[in-house]
């Protein structure tokens, strides 16, 4: 199982695009259902987003990559950006409810 963060800032302007291009990719994981994959979203002081990315296995992590909505995501998002896309790779310390946490 990897998981990653990836944190980036839009300009004022493109914030609302950003999501709605992002909520694209939620509406097309919703019908599609692929296995293997746990994805949020967070937006943080309107134009900062943080994606929290849980992949089974590289399979699974292709099946979310390959989703035409999240094609059409990636295909702008660094215009959109002033603060480019980092990710991390992050260990789950603990949880409650969480990201599949007992």
């Amino acid at each position: 199982m990897t998981r990653n963060l990836i944190r980036y800032q839009t300009g004022s302007e493109h914030a609302d695009q950003n999501q709605r291009l992002i909520e694209a990719v939620f509406d097309e994981l919703s019908a599609s259902r692929p296995a293997g994959i746990q994805y949020g979203v967070l937006r943080l002081e309107e134009t900062k987003f943080h994606h929290i990315v849980l992949a089974e296995d590289e399979a699974a992590r292709a099946r979310f990559t390959g989703l035409a909505a999240f094609r059409a995501f990636q295909a702008g998002v660094r215009e959109r950006c002033v603060e480019p896309p980092v990710s991390t790779p992050f260990v789950l310390v603990g949880g409650y409810r969480i990201f599949g946490a007992p």
